[in-house]
């Protein structure tokens, strides 16, 4: 008999999960393969706060029509933090007879010596890794061989690049990712999972264009907020909420009681009429959210990991055109506070070349971060 573990958070499950596992049944034979929701994955402080049970349905959902697979409770029985080692010596006790695989995806490769007890694992099953964007190539299985003594087996799987951080902040924008099975959505929907009312009330504020803005900016800094340690619930409510007050005026209803700063350029005003109603209208009450929508325009000095993290990617998401941003986003992703510095630099020097003034929280936040570079040289 030979057998496939499929583990993981499925923060929702979606088509390329499904794609893998009938690219693995195809190609190592196999009689079942087990797919196995996490009860709370070691990375809990990333994702939604979806219950296990309702992973465990959408995968049940999800992979109901693929032939030899089998979605099982084992570690959500189990509770508490689930490990893969755990979950293959369970396999192992259950079957000890079969040929056992444990299905990852290919760029989980390059971490899995991080992981609890990788060596355990391979005791108890042949790791099987898929391409994920890309196909594996031979330097892969070398670096493998190097750090365990053993290979591991290749499924010639290529499939798309799927963002479960991407799928989850399209969902709480109210759209409908083209990832998700049709079925599994309906659920998603039903259960009202993943939904925030608070962007969905923000949004209803916004111009269409607005509105695809905000998601650009949201679903850039939910992609580099693990990297920064910054709860990706954080992210993406700053990041989504952040133009809120873009295209509210000064009159309006939802600005009674607004207290305006004094002699603010009017580009810059929409940071503060923005966390005026993220908080007394969205029902925002966390400081460094407020705070990273109440400067993401200006910057300031001091500015936290959130702060800067809505900044830049409020700047530099996909949509922007401007000489200079693709140096930018690539500092993006390897140095946030070099991005910093590179970015006001060019805006403090924009303005001036446009005879615009620079508002000072801007010049502060320039001098300040200068100070930090400088420290760290």
């Amino acid at each position: 008999m030979r057998i496939a573990i499929f583990g993981g958070s499925f923060d929702p499950v979606h088509r390329e999960h499904v794609r893998f596992v009938r690219a693995a049944v195809k190609f190592l034979h196999l009689d079942k393969v087990f797919v196995v929701p996490a009860y709370r994955p070691p990375h809990k402080e990333q994702g939604s706060d979806v219950s296990a049970e309702d992973r465990l349905a959408m995968c049940a959902l999800a992979f109901r029509h693929v032939p030899k697979a089998e979605v099982c409770d084992f570690e959500i029985r189990m509770g508490g933090t689930s490990y893969s080692y755990l979950t293959c010596r369970h396999f192992a006790d259950e079957y000890p007879k079969a040929e056992r695989f444990f299905l990852i995806g290919a760029d989980m490769l390059g971490s899995f010596s991080a992981w609890q007890k990788p060596a355990d694992i391979l005791r108890h099953a042949t790791l099987a890794a898929g391409g994920r964007g890309k196909a594996l190539d031979a330097e892969a299985h070398a670096r493998f061989s190097a750090a365990f003594g053993a290979d591991f087996c290749e499924i010639p799987f290529v499939g798309k690049d799927v963002s479960s951080t991407a799928v989850r902040t399209k969902l709480a924008f109210g759209l409908r990712p083209k990832e998700i099975p049709s079925s599994v959505f309906r659920y998603i929907k039903k259960r009202g999972l993943y939904a925030r009312p608070e962007i969905l009330a923000a949004l209803s504020l916004e111009s269409r264009d607005r509105r695809a803005h905000s998601l650009r900016v949201a679903l850039m800094a939910c992609a580099r907020a693990r990297s920064l340690n910054i709860p990706e619930e954080k992210a993406l409510l700053a990041a989504a909420v952040h133009d809120c007050g873009k295209c509210v005026p000064l009159g309006d209803d939802l600005l009674l009681g607004f207290d305006c700063p004094a002699g603010v350029p009017a580009p810059v005003l929409h940071q503060y009429t923005g966390a005026y109603i993220a908080e007394n209208f969205l029902g925002i009450s966390d400081g460094e959210i407020l705070a990273a929508i109440r400067y993401h325009t200006s910057g300031r000095a001091g500015m936290g990991g959130l702060e800067k993290l809505v900044y830049l990617s409020d700047l530099l998401e996909s949509g922007r055109e401007f000489a200079g941003v693709e140096k930018l986003r690539e500092m993006f992703w390897r140095d946030l506070d070099e991005c910093l510095l590179g970015s006001l630099a060019l805006q403090i020097d924009y303005l001036k070349s446009k005879g615009s003034p620079v508002y000072p929280l801007t010049e502060e936040a320039y001098a300040w971060i200068k100070g930090v570079k400088n420290m760290n040289l």
